[in-house]
């Protein structure tokens, strides 16, 4: 019995043969580094290469890792103008390799692991964010109804639903206390802005990362990890691509601050949030210190969950430790932002 680390090959290899179109063995199994939720990895033939991303071993929060919902939204969005990988099918047989998972076409292309983009030029850094910023409206415009989203998550009152989630899930990922989280998480409870009726089709962790762009003409062509996507306020993923201006750059996962964007071609807050709002029909963005605070504690408490299963043993990527270097320092960022 051929096997890896994370599970028995043959048994996929046989799986995939019965189950996908002119797809031969043998396979070779390769992980990505990326992907500290749900593991990804590469799935390689003579002639194909397909991806393979499946739920993490181990305990795992109530209604987190949603490989189906996962599958589901990308499915969806095939005909839109959100570019998506095509899925080709989702496994819910946890005996074939120990969870569900689903399979996804192979996207070459180039991923942007530091938001300076060092490397490009100023006029491909300008590309790259306006990219952005281009799929970022593009999912916020899907009509939902049309294509099959209308029940993908529930309406109204999105922060207050949000914050009491994520500090339930923050408490059972807890491993030490943090003072700065404690008052951030009083704070925004007391802060949450009167429900505005806005709703979409929102990512939920919608960074340059998650997106990979064509090697030449810097096109966004796939919008990858869409665990936490579900119907809610649009702002909020806007607010997380922003929040990463405020990160110092020394961080695990880098940001922006203290560097000049303008001298580096990135496009700054207040044109970009102008260019958004164009493209999505927006006269504005609203109670911007609430959003930004909330996407700071948000990212924390994400970063705390994958902490916790570094120290249990499950994170899906080497760099869980390193990830919870985080929480501290986004949760001051976090502070900072309700103070504006």
């Amino acid at each position: 019995m051929t096997k890896v680390q994370w599970f028995d090959v043959s048994t996929l290899s046989s799986y995939l043969e019965e189950h996908l179109e002119d797809f031969h063995g043998p396979i070779s199994v390769h992980k990505f580094p990326q992907g500290q939720s749900n593991p990804t990895f590469r799935i390689d033939t003579s002639s194909k290469s397909v991806v393979l991303r499946r739920k993490p071993e181990g305990v795992v929060l109530k209604s987190a890792h949603a490989i189906d919902r996962e599958y589901r939204v990308m499915l969806a969005l095939e005909n839109t103008d959100v570019p998506v990988p095509r899925v080709h099918h989702l496994c819910t047989d946890d005996t074939v390799i120990g969870s569900w998972f689903y399979l996804m076409e192979y996207v070459d292309g180039t991923v942007f692991s530091d938001p300076a983009l060092p490397g490009l030029t100023f006029m491909q850094r300008k590309r790259v964010y306006d990219e952005a910023n281009r799929v970022l409206a593009a999912i916020h415009t899907v009509d939902i109804d049309s294509n099959d989203l209308g029940d993908f998550g529930s309406t109204g009152n999105y922060y207050e639903r949000q914050v009491s989630r994520w500090t339930k899930q923050y408490r059972f990922s807890e491993t030490c206390v943090v003072e700065p989280m404690e008052q951030l998480m009083d704070w925004l409870p007391k802060n949450i802005p009167i429900d505005d009726g806005l709703t979409s089709l929102i990512h939920g962790d919608f960074r340059l990362d998650n997106i990979i762009f064509n090697r030449d003409n810097f096109e966004a062509i796939a919008v990858l990890d869409w665990e936490l996507s579900t119907l809610g306020h649009p702002i909020a993923d806007l607010a997380y691509l922003c929040m990463q201006r405020r990160m110092k750059k020394d961080l695990f996962i880098p940001g922006l601050g203290g560097l000049d964007i303008a001298e580096l071609g990135i496009p700054d807050e207040e044109d970009f949030l102008s260019r958004y709002c164009y493209r999505t029909g927006l006269k504005e963005v609203g109670p911007w210190s609430f959003y930004l605070a909330f996407s700071f504690f948000r990212f924390s408490a994400i970063c705390q969950g994958v902490l916790k299963r570094a120290l249990e043993g499950n994170a899906s990527s080497e760099y869980g430790s390193e990830l919870g270097t985080m929480v501290e320092p986004l949760a001051r960022l976090g502070l900072k932002a309700s103070q504006n």
